[in-house]
């Protein structure tokens, strides 16, 4: 038995706690340690969703610099 059958998982299609490895791998997330936090799977899900575009978005723009910006400090 592996440890993920004495875990909690959160069905995606089912939108239900399951208890082991029910469902097929692609319906579910986790393991977690108690029922109360797969049920917060999809609350966690878009919180981390959210930082992953976030780092991105600052990725993104790392390094760059707006032309308003460049040279305000200096004189002409």
């Amino acid at each position: 038995m592996s440890d993920g059958d004495e875990k909690y998982w959160f069905n995606l299609s089912t939108r239900e706690v399951e208890f082991g490895m029910q469902s097929a791998a692609v319906d579910r997330v986790g393991p977690f340690d108690t029922a109360e936090e797969a049920a917060n799977a999809p609350e966690k899900l878009r919180e981390r969703s959210r930082a992953w575009a976030e780092d991105e978005a600052a990725e993104d723009t790392w390094g760059t610099t707006s032309l308003s910006d460049a040279g305000d400090d200096e004189e002409v």
